[in-house]
Formats: structure tokens, sequence, C-alpha cells
């Protein structure tokens, strides 16, 4: 950065002798009751405290008053200097509100939150008060001499003789210029407000310093960007008269301007960039992104965002085109409440026409600057849009749309507005904003991607979770799942119910110890693994075990509880084995009482070389049973205990429903604070099978009990009044217990008819093999039978357990299929 003109003779030591530079610059801005109202970063720097702790408090605290120069003093400040501190009688009276033009002066602080005998600061400071309407009182500017006479190399003596003073911009050339660019080195306040203290600080004399006879240095804000090497100038810019000081400060005071201008819009954009992207959620980043112009940069924010990207699709194929749609996701103004709300809602869906200054940006990926809407300009564009007047909202402002990129690909763009009391936008508004929109693009894309991630995560979880039939044979079965609330919140836990022969139901419960998608491809494994074990009938200690076996050849770092009961509701039995997991809750019907279950603990799946062991117990209709994982009792910081005594009490909670049953549970354990862990919930109702729903024979392996077969068959279903269903169930019925007549060792097969919400027949002999399906030619005597029972049943399968198979299938009721 140009840091002014240098001369090869050293400074002050003739009328041809000039220096210019730029010093760092805090601005203060007091109200009507002596509070800070504003405290830029140049004060923080400055003088040590954070603009959380100046705006409100006391001006005279933090600039502070004490010591009372002598007047003789106030100006050259010889050496006498350093016995004195205190801003000084003028400042004093400034911030007291005792003065009503322009002060300047020097003095030594105390920074904010040092110690009265530590090293005071060497303070330049101007004191412009203000007047109108608004609570502003005074605008303070304040330097650091040391860092001037430091930085700039000059010596003690010329160093003690700088003095802060005025120069007015009716005595500078180009003071039109001048005007224009002072607002941008003001505080961001408005526009209304900027305007009136420019005007009068151009009025009231603008700030220099006089550090000899001769050479004045003009004072700008320095946002802390690095400065470029020093470069010569051919000629001397400082006359030898003090009289025409105008000569000094043109020559550096509109470059140095411009380099404010650009500090304070990298000042802008690092706040913008360290206060957007705080989370990974796409909608909070969205309101984050637009809300960071607005009122600093603009008076009017709008993001859209094509359709892809806020659905979470995948990043977008391509440039944007007439078809692309659009969604209007947020919008930020400082306008009356309303008046946007109608013309441009949130939310909107659309593609924008092409011959419209927003389809040119999106298409080319380019900014696009419209200085001032003008009517004609203005009729165009709200041409382009049916149903809409948007010439009120645009006309006369000025219109800037920049586009929000990733990976050189457009997302969307923001479309930023300023009304006609505020200065249009310009080129450097336009890098500004195209840089604010680079920043928003990368940071909006990060959070695209995560719920990009999120998505495909959640999906292959769902495809994991079972769609949990809520009515099985004899029990009635609701489910909950809540993932986790940490970042990547998939994880491990499951969840199932398997239909077994006999009208039996197993229920498994289990959680992978991780999370992540390792843990939900685990998961996935183990539930296939169990599903798969359950409809061959291992007994529930063995299908552990089998389990356990699995999970260690798939690595040692797989570990895993499992809960897994088998209910017959028949003999109305819970068959249960446990592997490390929390005990399920029993809650019986005939008293109200819950209880967890006392099972045989078991070591983890995957821990191996444990045995396992299967419970009995006995439940009667009604009762529920309530498995669930550690997530919703285990809280971190409290006892697990206190989580199952909580869920214990609240399963047996009243409730109309299964539904209505589990969401008490979960919205009683899931309130406690701290949870992070998903939590799998599955619920039972144990309605049994009344015994009249029941009926078994023992038929002789003999091919004319075939007959026989048919004739009891017939006469349950009528009894059952289910005439309708005799001829389909007649000839099912015979095809199976042929086969297994034609195939038993023994001297007789079981025959078993259950009413539930369909008939389920069950066969049973002695022949462990179990039945194949034949592919029978036209010519073949047999082979038939079961491709005849696959057509008409709803549902058929085989089972071995020990030396018996079962052959079963279901038919289905009119009207309940």
């Amino acid at each position: 950065m140009d840091r002014g003109s240098e001369r090869d003779t050293p400074p002050g030591s003739g009328a041809g002798d000039a220096a210019a530079g730029r010093i760092p610059l805090a601005v203060v801005v007091v109200d009507r009751d002596g509070l800070v109202s504003h405290w830029s970063s140049g004060a923080r720097r400055l003088f040590g405290a954070a603009r959380e702790e100046a705006v409100g408090c006391p001006a005279a605290d933090l600039l502070p008053v004490s010591g009372a120069l002598p007047e003789e003093l106030h100006g050259a400040m010889p050496d006498a200097y350093e016995e004195y501190d205190g801003l000084g009688p003028d400042l004093e009276a400034s911030l007291g509100g005792r003065t009503a033009y322009p002060t300047a002066g020097r003095a030594r602080v105390v920074p904010h939150g040092h110690r009265p005998d530590d090293d005071r600061l060497d303070v330049l400071w101007w004191a412009y008060p203000l007047v109108g309407p608004g609570p502003s009182r005074l605008l303070v500017l304040a330097a650091d001499a040391t860092r001037l006479r430091d930085e700039r190399g000059y010596d003690d003596e010329i160093a003690e003789r700088i003095s802060p003073g005025f120069v007015r911009h009716t005595e500078l050339p180009a003071s039109e210029e001048l005007e224009r660019r002072l607002p941008e080195i003001l505080p961001n306040m408005g526009p209304g407000l900027s305007g009136r203290i420019v005007s009068q600080v151009l009025e009231l004399g603008y700030p220099v310093l006089e550090f000899s006879q001769f050479d004045r240095v003009p004072v700008t804000p320095y946002w802390g960007v690095p400065r470029r090497p020093g470069r010569r100038r051919a000629e001397a810019v400082v006359p030898p008269q003090r009289t025409a000081p105008a000569a000094v400060v043109p020559e550096g005071a509109e470059q140095d301007l411009e380099y404010a201008a650009v500090r304070e819009r990298l000042e802008f954009l690092n706040e913008v960039s360290s206060g957007i992207g705080s989370s990974l959620d796409l909608g909070e980043t969205i309101r984050e992104v637009t809300s960071a112009a607005v009122p600093r940069f603009a008076d009017f924010a709008g993001t859209h965002l094509r359709a892809a990207v806020l659905a979470g699709e995948g990043f977008p194929d391509g440039p944007p085109d007439a078809s692309t749609v659009m969604f209007r996701v947020w919008v930020e103004h400082n306008d009356e409440p309303g008046r946007w709300d109608d013309t441009v809602p949130v939310g909107e869906a659309f593609a924008f026409p092409e011959h419209t200054p927003f389809y040119k940006c999106m298409s080319t990926g380019e900014p696009v600057l419209i200085p001032r809407v003008t009517e004609e300009l203005s009729e165009r564009i709200a041409g382009e849009f049916e149903k809409r007047d948007l010439r009120p909202l645009i006309g006369g402002r000025s219109l800037l749309i920049v586009p929000l990129k990733a990976r050189n690909v457009v997302l969307g763009f923001m479309v930023l507005m300023r009304r006609p009391d505020r200065p249009a936008f310009d080129d450097m508004d336009r890098t500004t904003g195209a840089e604010l929109a680079a920043r928003a693009g990368l940071v909006l894309d990060n959070a695209r991607m995560y719920t990009y991630q999120e998505n495909v995560a959640e999906t292959l979880q769902d495809s994991m979770l079972p769609q949990v039939t809520p009515r099985m044979a004899g029990c009635d079965v609701a489910t909950r799942y809540l993932p986790g609330t940490r970042l990547g919140r998939i994880g491990g836990d499951w969840f199932d119910t398997i239909k077994l022969p006999g009208s039996r139901t197993a229920l498994v419960v289990g959680d992978v110890m991780g999370h992540g998608l390792n843990s939900a491809a685990m998961m996935g494994q183990l539930r296939t693994a169990v599903q798969t074990m359950a409809t061959m009938e291992t007994p529930p200690a063995q299908l552990l075990r089998n389990l356990d076996d699995l999970a260690r050849r798939l690595g040692d770092n797989y570990l895993a509880t499992c809960l897994y009961a088998v209910y017959d509701p028949i003999r109305g039995a819970l068959h249960l084995a446990n592997a490390g997991h929390i005990p399920p809750v029993l809650v019986r019907a005939e008293d109200g009482s819950s209880d967890l279950l006392d099972l045989p603990t078991g070591a983890p799946i995957g821990v191996g070389g444990v045995p396992f062991e299967a419970t009995r117990v006995r439940v009667s209709p009604g009762d529920r049973l309530v498995l669930c994982t550690d997530g919703l009792v285990e809280v971190r910081g409290s006892d697990i205990g206190e989580g199952l005594a909580a869920l214990c009490e609240s399963a047996a909670h009243p409730a109309a429903s299964m539904d209505d049953a589990c969401d008490t549970i979960i919205r009683a354990l899931n309130t406690r604070g701290g949870r992070k862990d998903d939590v799998a919930l599955l619920m039972a109702r144990l309605n049994g099978i009344p015994d009249d729903h029941v009926a078994e024979w023992r038929l002789d392996a003999d091919p004319r009990d075939v007959a026989r077969a048919r004739r009891l068959v017939r006469a349950q279903l009528l009894e059952w009044g289910l005439p309708q269903a005799v001829e389909t169930a007649e000839l099912l019925v015979s095809e199976v217990v042929t086969n297994a007549v034609r195939h038993a060792v023994s001297e007789s097969v079981g025959l078993r008819v259950v009413r539930t919400d369909a008939l389920l027949f069950e066969v049973t002999d002695d022949e462990p093999a179990l039945p194949e399906m034949l592919a029978a030619g036209p010519y073949d005597e047999s082979g038939r039978g079961l491709r005849v029972v696959s057509r008409l049943a709803q549902e058929w399968g085989a089972s071995a357990t020990g030396h018996r198979k079962t052959v079963w299938f279901e038919q289905a009721l009119a009207g309940r299929r």
C-alpha cells in the first residue's frame, strides 16, 4: 500500500521536507447520556476493550480523563508532557457536552484492563460534536502517536512536536471526491446517520497531524491489512509555507481514503467469514449468509438456491439455465416490516426469465451491477414476472446480483439492493459482493455436502430398519427410532419382528457399538443373520452363539449387544436370551405392575468364548413387553439405574394405544438432558390366542387319512363361521398332508389350524428333510403340490427342528388380505 511521500532528507529538516502516511485510527461515537454507542475494531486495538465491553459503558471510563493538562502544554507538547496523564480539558469538556466546536489534543492514557502504574499510551485525538436528531452527540477519533514515531522513523524532537489539528475541507481541491469517500471509512450505522455525521465532520474540518512547522500527515483508518512498501514521488508535495496546507492533504488523501475503504471492506469480509458457517445445518447457514449483508453492506438481501442443492440431492450438474428451478430461501432487509413479504415470499420456487439481470448472473456466473434501477429498467424487469409488481420495490435502488459458486458451479445467487438515499454500489462494491458470495458459496457447499451425506446415511439406515407389521399372530407391535443428536447421527441400533412357524413371533433389539457407516453396515449384517437363523427356528441361546461367531469373523473391532425373545401366543410363554443388552420391561395386565426381567446378562456379541443362556417366562394375555437400547435410559453423568427405573415407571403408565404408550416413554425419558446416542424402542402387547381358536389333530401316516384331514378342516371352518374359506383350505391341506404321509417315517402326522387375522395351517412329520419345489413336466404325476400351495396361499414355508419338520401356510380370510 502507498504510504505517502518519503524524502531522502530527514523529516523536519527544512521547508522542502514532507512526510505523509497512515496510522491506525480508533472511531468512537458517544451518545447524549455519555455512553459509548459505537466502538470500532481500531478502538479495540488501541484501548484494549472489546466491542461487547465498550458499547453501553460510560465513555469517560473507557477514555479516562484524569490529571488535566496545563493549557500551555496543549499543542506542541514539550518534554514536560511526560509528566502528565489524562486526555486533557478539551476532550473532558467534549465528553461532558460542554463544547460545540471540534477539539483535538494529545495525552497519555492507561489501556483498558491495565494497572495505573503500567506503561501509558501516547494518544492523539480529535473530537467532533454532533448535532441534529438522534442519540449521537460526539464523534471521537484517536491514534497511537508512538506507532507513528516508530513506523515512520521520526526522531524524538520531531515526535514531541506532533500535534493533531484540523483542515477545513473547503480549502482542499477535489473536496467532492473527499466527501464521497469519507463515508466509507466512518462507522457503518445506516445511510442517514452516517451522512449527517460526514457532513458535520467535513464542515468542522478534516483531521490532520502537524509534526513540524511545515509538514502535515492526513490520518485515515487502518484496518489491519498488510501495507505495500512505500514509494518515492518525483517532487515534494508540501510547500514551505504553513498557510497552504491544502497542497498536502489532497495529494495523499484521495488514495488514503481509497485504501481505507479497502481495509474497511476486508474487515467486513473477515467479520462475515467468522460469523457464517458456525453450523453445518443448511437452513441456519443460509440465514447467516443472508443476514451478514444487512444493513452493513446492503439494505436488502435475498438468497436463491437451486432446488437440487436445497433438497440435498448431491452436487448440481452443469450450469443453470432458463428451466432451472430456484428457491428463494431467505430474505433480510431493513425496510418496514412486511413490505417484501407478498412480492418476494420466502420458499417460492420458479425459473428466472432469460431477459433479466438475475438470469444473466446465474447463467454467466459473474456479478451483475446496476448502479441505479431506472424507471425503464424497473418496467422491463417487472414485465418478466407475472402477477406481481416489482417496480415500487426496485425503482431507484442500486442493484447488485452476485453468484454463489462452489467448484466453479453456480449453486444460486444473492440479490443485494441499497435504498436511493444510500450511495450506489460501485466497482469496489462489486468486488466486495463477489468476495462475500465466494465465501458464502463455500460455506453453503460445506453445509450442502453435510446434508447430502446425512441424507445418504439416513437412507441407508432407514433401508436397514424394518417396516414392522403392527399386528403379528397373537400380539400387537409398536416401534420408535430416534437418531442421535451428535454429528454423524447414523448409528447401529436396530429392532425387528420376525414371523415364526406355530404362530410365534421373534422380537429382537440390538445395538452395534460406535457410530457411522461402519456401525450401520455391521448392524445390517447382524440383522440379516438374525432373520435367517430365526426362520430356521434356531433356539435363542444358540442363535446368539452363532451371531457371536459371525461378529468375530467380520473383525476384531465389531461388538454389539442383542436381546432375542420368542413369543408363543398359544402356550403363553416367552423364551429369551441376552447378549450384554439392558433387560426388558414386562408390564403385567393383571395389576399394571412393571418390572425388569431378571435374565442372564451374557457378554456382548463379538467378545467370543462366553456361553449364552436362555430363560422361559410365563405371560398372560394383555401383558406388554418393552425392549429398548441404552441410548434411551443412559445419560452421561447419570446412573443408568435411574434411567431403568424411569423406563419401568413410564412403561406402566396407562395408554389408549400402543403408539400412545411408546410416545409416553419417549416423552418421559428423551427430555432428560445429555442424550447423544440413537434410540431403538420396541413394544409388544402379548394378546395370546384363545384356546377355542386353535384346533389340533393326529393323523395316521396313511393315504386314506388325507380325506379325513379334509373333513376335519371343513367341519372346523364351518364351526368358526368361515364357509367361504372351506374350498381352498381343503385343497391346500390335501396337498400338504399327502406329501407328509408319503415321506413320513413314523406312523402319525400332526395337523393344526390357528385362527387369527388369517388361517394358519401347520402339518408336522418326523422327516427332517425340507420339501423342495420341483419343476414338474406335463406328463409328471407328482411335483405339483407345493406349486399349488405357493399359488393359492398368502404365505408358506417350512422349518426343521431336531428330527421333525413343519410345513405351514397361511390363507387369507375374505376382506382381510
